[in-house]
């Protein structure tokens, strides 16, 4: 008998409603016993897909190390502008999972994306990789080896951790130390990465015929979504007080939908509700590759016994996980078991974003040290100037008709550099200065144009039997983005061509030329060979540190010959990139606590035809934790170690509202899930009926 029963009077209006059926798969052909690793319970296809995995994040994380370098050197965009469109990269790299695992879960099968659409088309390739292969994994443990699929998931990250640290370490050398035409060599470090692709795509199908391929069971994210649609409609269509309350929003599917899928459905809502805070704590585990690699270039990358490239300190990031995951699972986690202490997975990410926050801080702290370090920057309506006497004696130089006449008076020795360079101010934002020079018993007055916030060389030279001076703009900025700048002063009567390395030479015109600066490696330059159009000769340049712009003025010493005269335009970073470690090593620990953690929770709480969808789901918080470091980035307007500060605190007060929601949190344990084959039973019994009314007599 129906539960209700239809009244004969016309004021009743019951609507009945259509049943969806839930495509019903076939008949699963019964397993056969997988192939063991040396007699464990771990599945001999692990292996290819974990070296599927160490290949394919070779590719990813090699492109990704030198990615923001590629923009700031290479493409020559600003710092902010570097960022951006990084995090836009990464953020697109999360999002095209939510794709994937529909196309996966619906359509063809975690096998046929990992291979035919991940790994062929690389836009959209790790889409199709990133929210399967995790899962794909998983699923070639049986339900009784819960425990090796629990370890399978530290080992799946450690072979992340270790294409990403192969990866981070060799790709910024073919990038930094081979030159291609000249520049870096950004072909090869791109061209070995994709490389590496190629084999990813191989040895994943070498064990095409060990997997166990789990088929699709349907559109799972368009059945959730219609699902959530339904709930929310009839309960708005419902909304009268005469009829009875449901203990879950999601109850009022139960008209249309089975139990089975509204049950998966709440599982889902409830694990995708904890992660809504989460792409806070991905803005800041993602800025390694930009806004950390962008603070090393501004500091000395001489170890003593290695010299870093700035994206290779990247390289501490994997190096630690597959140090800290061993020594997480095997000392600390059991430590603080025996202590008596629950640790479970959603207090193990709590403290994962505390320690990520004190990472900032550390980074915040390391930021204005080196500020400190830094040369000042003009602002506006200023300019800084210095004065190079390049006659045989000493010269006095004056400024005239300008309250800044006290910073010149003094007189300036032949090739006698000044301390530092003398701040100017302008009563526009470009103006003219006079100046009087006094060589001997000759004076000259002459007249240059500056404009504000920008750096000058004034350079005073013997002309003939008089003096002259001429007006140098210095470099744009007073930074090298941590590159190493040289140019030349050329005081000969001939033309100069100067040979820096195999593929970097400049030429140098005659009479007081000055070249332009150009970009070298860091290193000794004993010996550059030097050439005018009657002559071979040797300039010994000296080491060239990083982060230093260099000038070099060419003379002829009676006495010594041919020579260069060394200055030091922007002196070199001072502050060792050791200073770094700290950081890492506090945001890898954050890494391991709540990555790895959050990868096997997402996985074991997951309903068995959703898996996929939540992997996508936690790949998606990793996307928008990009778009948020965008967002900053382009619109802030915070100094660099000011704008650490603020990713900490947001992330400290995150911290404390997943804390809360995670304390409410009651996990699903496996024996709760309904096995799949349940959906097959019949959802509806008898003529069941919606509950919408326009005028009910019961």
């Amino acid at each position: 008998m129906n539960t209700f029963q239809k009244n004969e009077s016309k004021e009743t209006l019951f609507s009945p409603v259509s049943i969806e059926e839930v495509p019903r798969r076939p008949p699963s052909p019964p397993k056969k016993p997988s192939t063991k690793i040396c007699g464990s319970n771990y599945p001999l296809s692990i292996a290819f897909i974990v070296v599927n995995e160490f290949c394919e994040r070779f590719s990813y994380y090699g492109m990704k190390a030198v990615l923001t370098l590629y923009f700031l050197y290479f493409l020559h965009w600003n710092e902010d502008t570097s960022t951006s469109i990084y995090h836009a990269f990464s953020s697109l790299c999360y999002f095209t999972p939510i794709l994937g695992a529909a196309i996966a879960d619906s359509w063809l099968g975690k096998f046929k994306v990992l291979s035919l659409v991940g790994l062929s088309l690389i836009a959209l390739g790790t889409g199709g990789i990133k929210p399967c292969v995790a899962a794909f994994g998983g699923d070639q443990f049986e339900e009784t080896h819960a425990e090796e699929r629990s370890r399978y998931f530290s080992v799946f990250y450690l072979a992340i951790n270790a294409g990403s640290l192969i990866s981070t370490f060799i790709t910024p050398m073919l990038r930094g130390d081979v030159q291609c035409f000249g520049e870096d060599c950004y072909a090869l470090a791109f061209g070995v990465p994709g490389l590496l692709m190629v084999i990813a795509l191989v040895v994943f199908a070498m064990g095409s015929k060990m997997y166990n391929k789990p088929p699709p069971e349907g559109n799972i994210v368009a059945q959730v979504l219609k699902c959530i649609w339904f709930a929310l409609s009839n309960r708005f269509k419902n909304r009268s007080g005469d009829i009875p309350k449901r203990q879950h929003w999601l109850d009022w599917a139960a008209e249309k939908y089975p139990k089975q899928l509204i049950m998966d459905v709440k599982a889902l809502t409830r694990i995708l509700f904890l992660y809504i805070p989460l792409p806070m704590f991905w803005a800041l585990l993602d800025q390694q590759g930009s806004r950390w690699t962008l603070q090393a270039t501004r500091m000395n990358r001489n170890l003593g016994f290695f010299v870093l490239q700035p994206d290779q300190m990247q390289v501490l990031n994997p190096l630690l996980v597959l140090i800290f995951i061993p020594l997480f699972d095997l000392v600390i986690y059991r430590l603080v078991s025996k202590c008596g202490i629950q640790f479970s997975s959603l207090r193990k990410m709590a403290v994962g974003m505390i320690l990520a926050c004190l990472a900032f801080a550390v980074a915040a702290a390391v930021e204005i040290k080196i500020n400190e370090m830094a040369p000042a920057q003009p602002g506006s309506q200023e300019v800084f100037l210095q004065v190079l006497n390049l006659a045989d004696d000493e010269m006095k130089v004056t400024m005239l008709g300008n309250e800044n006449n006290s910073l010149l008076i003094e007189s300036i020795k032949s090739f006698q550099k000044t301390p530092h360079y003398s701040k100017l101010y302008l009563k526009t934002k470009s103006q003219d200065f006079h100046f009087h020079l006094k060589y001997h018993n000759l004076s000259v007055y002459t007249e240059h144009s500056v404009q504000e916030q920008n750096w000058y060389s004034l350079f005073i030279r013997k002309d003939g039997n008089s003096i002259s001076s001429m007006m140098v703009k210095d470099t744009e900025s007073k930074t090298t983005n941590g590159m190493t700048a040289v140019r030349f002063v050329n005081t000969l009567h001939k033309d100069v061509n100067i040979s820096l390395s195999t593929d970097i030479s400049l030429s140098v015109g005659e009479d007081y030329g000055v070249s332009a600066y150009r970009i070298v490696q860091r290193g000794e330059y004993p010996a550059v060979h030097c050439r005018t159009e009657d002559e071979n000769f040797s300039l010994n340049l000296g080491l060239l540190e990083f982060g230093a712009a260099y000038l070099f003025v060419i003379t002829n010493s009676t006495n010594q010959g041919l020579q260069a005269w060394k200055i030091e335009d922007i002196p070199a970073n001072k502050m060792s990139i050791a200073w770094q470690l700290p950081q890492y090593a506090l945001v890898t620990a954050a890494e391991v606590m709540f990555s790895v953690t959050g990868l096997e929770f997402s996985y074991s709480q997951a309903p068995s035809s959703m898996k996929s969808v939540l992997q996508a789901a936690w790949l998606l918080t990793v996307a928008v934790g990009n778009i948020i470091v965008l967002v900053v980035a382009q619109f802030s307007g915070l100094v660099q170690w000011a704008e650490f500060i603020l990713f900490s605190c947001l992330l400290l007060v995150v911290c404390l509202l997943f804390s809360i929601m995670g304390y409410n949190y009651v996990p699903v344990k496996t024996e709760d899930m309904q096995d799949p084959a349940d959906k097959q039973i019949p959802h509806i019994q008898g003529n069941m009926i919606n509950l919408e009314t326009k005028k009910t007599k019961l």
